[in-house]
């Protein structure tokens, strides 16, 4: 699934490079604590004492890189408990919104992997030659099609184990502009959908003896807000406040993992058009390097959040911030004029049915 990208002001030599690639190369270097005891084992091997000064600078640096590794892993423990063993073959996979976009893509590499995918979806899917899914036509925000198309799926695939909330639809107006219909339709498919779905299929997960995942699709749009965003800010806000209240409620079954993903811009047709002022701080984040971090999680049997890129997983600290301080920071960013050049996947297929190309 090749999409266009949003167009960009800026396109230079050094358009790729971002906070997050120079974060992920020094993760794997200076940052790692492997990496980072190699560095006085090199002084050692040239016979340096102990006590001289580069010795001593590599040691503590190797030290407190080691200790904060350890501490983030303890703190991961503390926070979300043991793993849950995640067995491929005994898994049924729900994926809600998986027709097109980062849903497809997460679907696909299960269904090539052996597992069993359910896709929910009102449209068709995106991909025909999609091995190991299943595909359900549903529209996520009818109770009665939800409560139908279950029972369809514990009928032919097993009780579902792994619930994806990926969902989601933008319109792109500002509030005084957008019909009732919409907001109604957009609090639909973005929030309410959410409790629908898990309402339905996590009483099956407890039933099983080894668990599942609920895996909550959110953005960091919902800690923000923005301009022509305020239906889909709203739910986003709904939906990680969902996620959180439902894993403090879960803790009793610690077989359930919760994974809340809050990604920023995603190069997918949902939001096709969007500007991104500033692609260092904010660049526009693939759906295979989310992808790649959802199925990690689940098959580690772990709960998470994931925050991508880099400012997704700070974003809390902008609230923290003087007020007078936040505006600057809204009007660097230029994150209330992204939506003005938005087109969306609407936009898309009716340009693409008039023959025009994007």
């Amino acid at each position: 699934m090749n999409y266009p990208r949003p167009p960009s002001a800026r396109d230079s030599w050094f358009a790729p490079i971002s906070v997050d690639i120079l974060l992920r190369v020094l993760n794997v270097t200076l940052l790692h604590p492997f990496v980072a005891w190699i560095i006085p084992l090199c002084f050692r091997a040239e016979h340096q004492a102990w006590s001289t000064r580069p010795m001593i600078v590599s040691i503590v640096w190797a030290t407190m890189v080691t200790l904060l590794w350890m501490g983030n892993v303890i703190s991961h423990k503390i926070a979300y408990g043991m793993h849950r063993e995640v067995d491929l073959s005994e898994e049924v996979i729900v994926i809600t919104g998986g027709a097109s976009g980062l849903g497809l893509l997460v679907a696909e590499v299960y269904g090539m992997r052996g597992a069993t995918v359910a896709v929910l979806d009102i449209a068709e899917l995106e991909s025909t030659d999609a091995r190991g899914i299943t595909y359900y036509k549903c529209d996520v925000g009818d109770k009665a099609q939800i409560a139908r198309v279950a029972a369809q799926i514990e009928r032919d695939l097993g009780p579902p184990t792994i619930l994806i909330n990926n969902a989601a639809d933008v319109v792109g107006k500002k509030l005084l502009d957008m019909e009732i219909d919409e907001v109604e339709k957009s609090v639909t498919t973005n929030l309410l959908s959410y409790f629908y779905t898990i309402k339905t299929f996590l009483p099956g997960m407890i039933r099983n003896e080894t668990g599942g995942t609920i895996v909550t699709m959110s953005s960091v749009i919902g800690h923000l807000g923005a301009s022509r965003l305020s239906d889909y800010a709203a739910c986003k806000a709904g939906v990680t406040a969902l996620h959180k209240s439902l894993a403090a409620e879960l803790r009793e079954y610690p077989e359930i993992k919760t994974i809340l993903v809050t990604p920023g811009q995603l190069s997918t047709p949902l939001f096709y058009g969007v500007k991104t002022p500033n692609p260092f701080i904010a660049p526009v984040v693939e759906p295979i390097d989310v992808a790649k971090e959802i199925i990690k999680a689940i098959d580690l049997g772990v709960s998470d959040h994931i925050g991508m890129p880099l400012y997704a997983r700070w974003v809390d600290w902008y609230n923290v911030l003087p007020v007078g301080l936040q505006q600057i920071c809204r009007r660097l960013s230029g994150i209330d004029a992204g939506m003005t050049t938005f087109v969306g996947r609407r936009g898309t297929e009716l340009r693409e049915k008039n023959g025009h190309s994007i």
